[in-house]
């Protein structure tokens, strides 16, 4: 399996890349803010055809660049049914906050947006098959109401650690290393994910390996022993 991420310009959102192998068609997740230019070179460097845009959650630092990814290669994105309304105008809660204006000053334009013209919702436990692909989704809430991992069998070709692992999760804005989602921004939860950190997230096996949302890598197995959210629930 070919996985291949980097991030975004702003808010360091990680967006990913998940195909069988060069040359062939692939998943493009959690596109982010100025990561069309990037994108095509991932694609054009591993031959790749995106089949589908997959959304870990829906706030604007993951979805930013969702519409044109997917008109310009005439695909879907594929969201949670309770985020799905955030599709419609994340741009509304980002300008409440300050970040809109923030990031027109950055970017020296006007932030624009339109909805993409084909959403699909995805449910907890239906299983996302494309690009030759089965992605479980696993539904987590508490960052949003709609927030998901994406869960695939098999580690990505030259991961590079010595760990023992045979599955691969997409984790979003759910776990990061050594940290959790935050559960102040808009639609977070801090009871709901405080359930899906003991019901979804400590019930995956230690053999997984993590490709979160923000920062770099890790494992569940690392994660459980050490990550201080995780502790604090298994002691209690």
């Amino acid at each position: 399996m070919l996985v291949t991420g980097f991030p975004s310009a702003v808010f360091g959102t990680n967006c990913y890349v998940v195909a069988p192998a060069a040359g062939e068609e692939c998943l493009v997740v959690d596109p982010g803010i100025e990561v069309v230019d990037r994108l095509a070179e991932v694609l054009r460097l591993h031959r790749l055809r995106p089949a589908a845009v997959l959304l870990t959650h829906g706030h604007l630092d993951h979805t930013f660049s969702v519409t044109p990814v997917c008109g310009a290669h005439g695909v879907a994105a594929y969201v949670h049914a309770d985020d799905r309304e955030r599709l419609v105008d994340p741009l509304a809660e980002f300008a409440s906050s300050g970040l809109l204006a923030m990031l027109e000053q950055q970017f020296g334009r006007a932030a624009t947006w339109a909805e993409p013209d084909d959403v699909v919702e995805i449910r907890d436990g239906t299983p996302v098959e494309v690009a030759g692909l089965r992605v479980d989704v696993v539904h987590a809430p508490g960052h949003t109401a709609g927030s998901v991992m994406f869960a695939l069998p098999g580690v990505p070709d030259g991961t590079p650690t010595d760990e023992d692992l045979s599955r691969t999760l997409l984790s979003g804005d759910v776990l990061f290393a050594g940290s959790i989602g935050r559960t102040d921004l808009p639609g977070g939860d801090p009871a709901a994910m405080q359930r899906s950190l003991r019901e979804r997230v400590l019930t995956q096996p230690d053999d997984s390996l993590v490709l979160p949302g923000h920062g770099p890598f890790t494992t569940i197995g690392r994660e459980r022993a050490s990550n201080p959210f995780l502790r604090e629930l298994r002691a209690s």
